[in-house]
Parts: structure tokens; sequence; C-alpha cells
């Protein structure tokens, strides 16, 4: 169910994140990447990660063979150049083809070049994605900092079996294309998974409007292991956050609720 890779072993007692909370170029991934760059300049203090919306490079396209196939290993260098510029892992889904499939698959990469992905388990029905895109089978834990990190995908927030904290990790991430008619699932989902996970619930939405008409209003957010909001974002702008080791621990010391979780295993 799991693989790990550890991308940054440096204990910490908190882990500076970064949402890039952005438009994005249909289908373009060559502006994209320009636009993004410029967007990283924004950053004004160093942070540890650095965290793109979904289909960053493309948006929620479903004609991933209107791309050159190069694009993608373009956008995974890119990734890897940034991520040494900035010392910082760098997060994000995109469009990729593997012996002739497609995948919605989410690299998380660091300086020296090495990365960890994860391909989207559940592909949005209502979009068509299923039909586009295979799903993944396997999730994937990140050890940075000392913290460990679940990341996942946009639709896979309404599936908490798939996202349920079985492995003790301490930040449950999303990435997304999330759109406005459906924005208040998004807002209740992230803060219930942070809840029953006992974990930072972190998502980054992108913003704006795409060539298929929809909508995106962002709506970027960070909760604690409470389910209290500590980041939120409406507009086009990187937010930065802290996230404490010692709330993890205090809580989860004092209130114990995972220790009474379900044992369960994912088929």
């Amino acid at each position: 169910m799991f693989k790990t890779s550890i991308l940054i072993e440096t204990m910490q007692e908190d882990l500076r994140v970064a949402l890039v909370q952005t438009h994005l170029h249909w289908e373009n991934p060559i502006a994209n990447r320009q636009y993004l760059q410029e967007r990283f300049q924004e950053l004004k203090t160093p942070v540890d990660l650095i965290v793109l919306p979904e289909m960053f490079s493309t948006g929620f396209t479903m004609t991933p063979q209107n791309i050159d196939e190069v694009e993608a290993e373009q956008t995974l260098f890119w990734m890897q150049e940034m991520a040494k510029k900035y010392k910082s892992v760098v997060g994000g889904s995109q469009g990729f083809t593997e012996e002739g499939r497609y995948f919605n698959r989410l690299f998380c990469v660091i300086s020296d070049g090495f990365f960890g992905e994860y391909d989207k388990r559940h592909t949005f029905t209502l979009a068509g994605e299923d039909r586009v895109y295979e799903k993944g089978e396997t999730r994937l834990q990140l050890e940075v900092n000392g913290f460990t990190i679940c990341p996942l995908i946009c639709y896979d927030l309404r599936f908490p079996v798939w996202s349920r904290n079985v492995a003790d990790y301490d930040v449950l991430l999303y990435v997304a294309n999330w759109p406005s008619p459906r924005i208040s699932a998004w807002d209740t989902l992230l803060k219930a998974r942070a809840i029953e996970n006992m974990a930072y619930c972190i998502g980054v939405n992108r913003i704006g409007l795409d060539e298929e008409g929809h909508s995106y209003p962002g709506h970027s957010a960070v909760y604690d292991v409470l389910g209290n909001q500590i980041a939120f974002s409406q507009k086009e702008e990187v937010v930065t956050v802290s996230l404490s080791k010692s709330h993890i621990t205090k809580y989860r010391d004092k209130l114990k609720f995972l220790d009474d979780r379900d044992s369960f295993i994912v088929k």
C-alpha cells in the first residue's frame, strides 16, 4: 500500500511550506513553467517544501495527447532545477506518459535530482478522467526534515479510507484543480481529514478560469491536528506557513484518538 522515499533527513522542529496558488495556462507547459518561475520569486524567506497545484503544467486536461510527451520530462527537469535553486522539496502533479498509458502523476523532487512519485488513485469520473488516465495503486510517504508527509491528489480527498492515517504520517497533502461549484466540499473535507487523522492537512488549489469554462476559486488552506484553520487564500499568491512538530506530539499524546483507529487493508 505504501512506498516510502527519504528526501531530507535533517530533523527540525518546524516545517516551512509554501502553497503556490496560481492561474494556469491551458495545455501549455512552457508558459506554465515560466509563469510559475516568476511566482517563485515571491518567496522572501527560505522554505522546506514548495507545493504546486494538480496538473500545474497544463491545467486539468482530458486530452493529454495534445501535449508533446517530452514536455513531461522537461517539467520534471524544471522541478529539479527549482528544487536546487530554492533548496527545497518541490511537489505537484502533471500528466505523464509511460508505455503508452497516461497517468496523473505527482512528483516530489529535491535538488540532487532524486524524486518520489504518486499516481492519482481516484480518477475523477465526472470529468471522464477514469477513461483517460490510469489509476494508481500505491500511496507515497515522504520524510522531510523529520516530518512524515502523505501526498495525494484532488478527488482522493473525498475518500477517507485511502487517506486514513494508518502509518502515523504528520502531514496530509492534497494538490488540486477543485472547481467553484463544489468548493464548500473542499473546505469541509480538508478540515475533516485533519481532525480524523490528527495530522496537519494542506490543500493547494489553482485559481482562475480554464478553457473548458470551469472556474477555480483557490481556497488553498492549512488545518492543524485539531481542525483549526491556520492559513487560507482566495487570490493568486504564494502563502507560506510553518508547521510545528511539537503541536502534533502534544495533542496526539494528550488525546490519543489514533490509538482507537480501526485496522484494515486497502485492496
